[in-house]
C-alpha cells in the first residue's frame, strides 16, 4: 500500500519537497551566505542594456511596467477563470475540458511574458529589490506557483475530471487560486516597499 501511494502521488510529494524546501532555506534553513553571493549578479544586471533602459528612461519603465500588469491579469484571468469553472461558479454552460484547455494557452503566454517583462524591470532596479525582503518572497511564490501549475495542477487536470474524487479536484483548484492570487499580492507589495 505505501509504495502504491508514493508513486500515484509522486509528483506532487516531489512538488511540494521544493517548497517546503524553498520555505526552509528562504527562511534562514541555510546560512546567511546565501544572498551575499548574488549580490554581484544583481550589481551586474543593472549595467545590463535593460538596466540601463530601466534606470535611465522612465517611460520605457512605466510602459514594460504596463505590459507586465496587463500580463498578469490574463494571467489571473485565466486562473479565474479554470479554477471558477471547475468549481461550478462560472462558465458553467461550457464543459470544462474546454474552458481549461483555452485558458491554459492563456497562461502559458501570459506567464511567458510576465517572466519576460519581470526580469526587464528587476534589471532596473536590481540593487534596490535585492535588499527587499518581499522580493524574494515574490520569487519563491512565483516558484511555487509555476511548479504547483505544471506539476499537480496541469497533470491531474489533464483527466476526466468527473472520474476523480471531487474533492481532490475542487481542493485543486482552491490551492491554485490562492497561489496564483499570494504570486500578485506579493508583486504589489513589492511596489510599496522601498
Amino acid at each position: 500500500m505505501p509504495v502504491s501511494f508514493f508513486s500515484a502521488y509522486s509528483r506532487t510529494i516531489a512538488a511540494s519537497a521544493v517548497i517546503v524546501l524553498s520555505i526552509w532555506v528562504f527562511y534562514g534553513g541555510l546560512s546567511a551566505a546565501v544572498y551575499p553571493g548574488l549580490l554581484g549578479f544583481f550589481e551586474w544586471s543593472e549595467t545590463t542594456w535593460f538596466g540601463v533602459i530601466g534606470k535611465t528612461w522612465g517611460a520605457a519603465f512605466a510602459f514594460i511596467e504596463a505590459i507586465h500588469l496587463i500580463a498578469l491579469a490574463v494571467l489571473g484571468g485565466s486562473i479565474i477563470a479554470s479554477d471558477g469553472r471547475v468549481l461550478g461558479l462560472v462558465l458553467t454552460d461550457v464543459s470544462a475540458r474546454t474552458v481549461i484547455d483555452r485558458t491554459h494557452t492563456l497562461f502559458a503566454w501570459s506567464l511567458a511574458v510576465l517572466l519576460f517583462t519581470g526580469v526587464f524591470m528587476a534589471c532596473g532596479v536590481a540593487t534596490k529589490i535585492y535588499y527587499l525582503q518581499v522580493f524574494w518572497f515574490k520569487m519563491l511564490a512565483l516558484g511555487a506557483g509555476m511548479l504547483f501549475h505544471y506539476f499537480i495542477r496541469k497533470p491531474l487536470y489533464q483527466y476526466d475530471l468527473s472520474e476523480l474524487n471531487p474533492v481532490v479536484v475542487k481542493m485543486t483548484a482552491v490551492s491554485s487560486l490562492l497561489v496564483w492570487f499570494l504570486v500578485a499580492a506579493a508583486g504589489r507589495w513589492i511596489g510599496y516597499s522601498g
